[in-house]
Parts: structure tokens; sequence; C-alpha cells
């Protein structure tokens, strides 16, 4: 089509101009698209984190009302008694509630090792496939072995069949390790990346522990985790003045946690578009300084039968280019520009190419194109729109 390589000819005769111009589209693809990779990336890394903990419900003991247990703010340690477990257990049927212990204690990693200190958790031998997968090992079901997080095995160049001696001077014994837990990053039930897990008999021998536990765990099999916080909130906070418990639904934390990602990267991305609106008045400019030096040329061919709509064409094609091959080569560079983003803060790649990020991308070419048109459309209207008589006067 004659007025497409018209269009394509006037780029190559203003490349300068015009490559300007189509820089600033670069820029505000890269912007927006990188910003939106980044925080799809962040999110995707988040739910990873959490995935492992989305099923459950946590319930420590209430510290609220100034800081006491039960109502006359004296405090019993702030644990939940075995009474407490009970009702929970009953009410949260046929869900599976976990009681567990926790404590911080020294540690020494074979003979002459440095002391160390550790989270260790007591669980009930029986429950513990509920709540943790191995990536190598067994589970434990004795009271000389233990179960180890990934991070901390890994920090400690611990194996399946290391020794580790617990409390000052092995004071509390030594337990051989049973299992590598997988890592789950971040919970909110328990943490165990840095941690050992041990069997609750032999946590209440070591520490004289008797059922007053520092937490609750409830695994959701349905996935209604909004309607067991409800059930345990009505069996032991019946009374306003009298709460003996808090629950944390962990998938309504969740949605909260994502939501907030979900504003910040809009927020961001935002700030990108910036970059755009600012492209988007250079292409304003280009547009309009190619019609004024063009004016001419239009009335010669206003004068020998173009049409309004054809000279229109004329000017959106070359926006069109402007605005595509801007574009591409945005998108192209906001994904080498996305990769280097998450190697630096999130320290992996693994979330880059997916659906998401690939919308991300194609928002921001798709804006910077229509950026483009809508800003050569004035231009082109007002071109078609000249008088072909005193466009021909025009010096």
């Amino acid at each position: 089509m004659i007025f497409w390589e018209i269009a394509k000819r006037n780029i190559r005769i203003n490349v300068l101009r015009s490559s300007l111009a189509m820089l600033g589209i670069v820029i505000g693809v890269v912007a927006i698209a990188s910003m939106g990779i980044l925080g799809n990336s962040l999110v995707a890394s988040v739910a990873d984190s959490l995935s492992s903990v989305g099923d459950s419900v946590i319930v420590t003991p209430y510290s609220g009302g100034g800081g006491g247990f039960g109502p006359s703010g004296s405090s019993a340690s702030l644990k939940i008694t075995d009474q407490n477990f009970q009702q929970i257990k009953r009410v949260v049927a046929p869900n599976v509630a976990i009681p567990v212990y926790q404590t911080a204690e020294h540690l020494k990693i074979g003979v002459g090792g440095d002391d160390i200190v550790a989270i260790i958790y007591g669980l009930p031998s029986a429950d513990v496939p509920d709540m943790l997968k191995l990536q190598d090992g067994v589970y434990n079901n004795g009271n000389s072995g233990c179960l180890v997080g990934s991070t901390f095995a890994k920090d400690h160049n611990l194996k399946v069949g290391s020794r580790i001696s617990i409390g000052l001077d092995g004071d509390k014994g030594s337990l051989r390790v049973t299992g590598i837990i997988e890592e789950r990053g971040l919970s909110f039930d328990i943490s165990t990346d840095n941690a050992l897990v041990v069997t609750k008999e032999w946590f209440e021998n070591a520490y004289n522990r008797n059922a007053d536990y520092d937490e609750v765990v409830v695994k959701v099999k349905n996935g209604d985790t909004a309607s067991v916080k409800t059930a345990i909130e009505n069996q032991l906070n019946r009374q306003r003045d009298q709460k003996i418990v808090t629950v944390m639904d962990s998938k309504a934390t969740l949605a909260t946690i994502f939501s907030t990602f979900g504003m910040v990267t809009t927020f961001v991305t935002a700030i990108g578009g910036i970059s755009m609106v600012v492209a988007g008045v250079s292409i304003f400019n280009v547009m309009m300084m190619s019609v004024t030096e063009r004016i001419k040329e239009i009335g010669i061919m206003r004068s020998i039968g173009t049409q309004k709509k054809e000279v229109m064409s004329m000017f959106i094609y070359e926006a069109a280019i402007i605005g595509v091959v801007g574009s591409i080569i945005g998108g192209v560079m906001s994904v080498i520009a996305g990769y280097a983003i998450s190697a630096l803060i999130l320290n992996t790649t693994k979330h880059l190419f997916t659906l998401s990020n690939g919308l991300a991308v194609a928002e921001g070419m798709g804006f910077g194109i229509a950026v483009c048109l809508l800003c050569g459309f004035y231009p082109a209207w007002r071109a078609s729109n000249l008088n072909p008589i005193e466009a021909l006067r025009h010096e």
C-alpha cells in the first residue's frame, strides 16, 4: 500500500526524531511491564512459601487485656491447658488438632562442636506426617531421635544419623537425626527450617511439661477455615470479658497479604505508567511537527485526488510503526529487566515465565501501542482536514 510506504519513508527521513519518540515508548513499556513482573513474582514467591499453611487454623493463648491469662489477668505462663485442647479437638472434628510444645534451647553438634541456640518443637508422633514432609530419612517414632529443618541441616552439615546434644553440656541428652524436613519457608504455625522437632513425650520428660501447650494447630481438611475459627472462638471465648485463646485463620491472613501485594503492584505499575504518558506527549509533538513540515506535500496529495481518510491513515501508520516497534523492543527489554530484578531482589527466577508475567508484558506493550495511536490521532485528523488550496500556498 502506497500510504504505508510513505509512512515508512517519512520515519526513515526523520530517523533521529522518530527514534527518540520510540525510546520514550520503550522506557514506558519497560517501566510498566517490569514492575508488573516484579509484583507478580513477589506474590508467587510468597504464595510458594506459605502454601503449606493455607489450610491451618492456629490457636495461641490469649495475651491481651492486660497481658494475663483468664479474667483476673493472672498468668499461667500463657499456655493452652489440656482441657482447652480437648475442647478444641471436639469442636473441630473430624479435622486434626495438633498440640505443640515450643522452647529455645542450647545445642551442640557432634563432639567438640560449637554451642548454638535453636527452637525445639514437641509434637505427637502420629500427627507429624500431617504437618511436615521429609526430604530425607524417616519420621521419628521413638524418644531417641529428632527431625531437623532443611536450612538447619545445611548450615550445620547434618545428615540422617548425625547426633545432637541438647541443653547446656548436653544435660537434656543426645538425639539422633532420623529425618530432614522439607523446606517450608514462611509459616504461621511452626517455622521448622531452622529448628528441631522431637516427640511430645521426649519434650514433656526433658522440660517437665504436662499438657500445657504453647499452641494448637488445626489442619482443616475441607478448606473451610473460617467456620473452624468461628467454632473455636464460640467454644473457648464465649464470655466477652474472659478470652482464653487467640485464633488465626491462615487462609484469611493469606488473602489479606495477597491483596496488599496486589495493591502495591498496581501502585508501582501506575508509577511506571507516568513515563508512558510522557512518551505519549513526545509522540504527539513528533506527529504535529511532521504535519507542519509536510503541509505543502499534503496539499499536493489532496489536489490530485487523495481522500481525507487516506491522508489520515498515512499519519496513523507512522504512529503505529513507532508504537509497535517501540513496544516490541520494550517487551523484550522488560523480560530482561524482570529477570535481573527477580534475581537480585527475590534471589530466584523460577516465577519469571508465568502466565501472569506474560500478561504484564502484553499489557505494557498494548498500552504503548494504544498511547501512540491515541496521540497520533489528532495530528492525523488535522492533516486530513487541511484546506488543499491553503496547503499549496504554505511556505
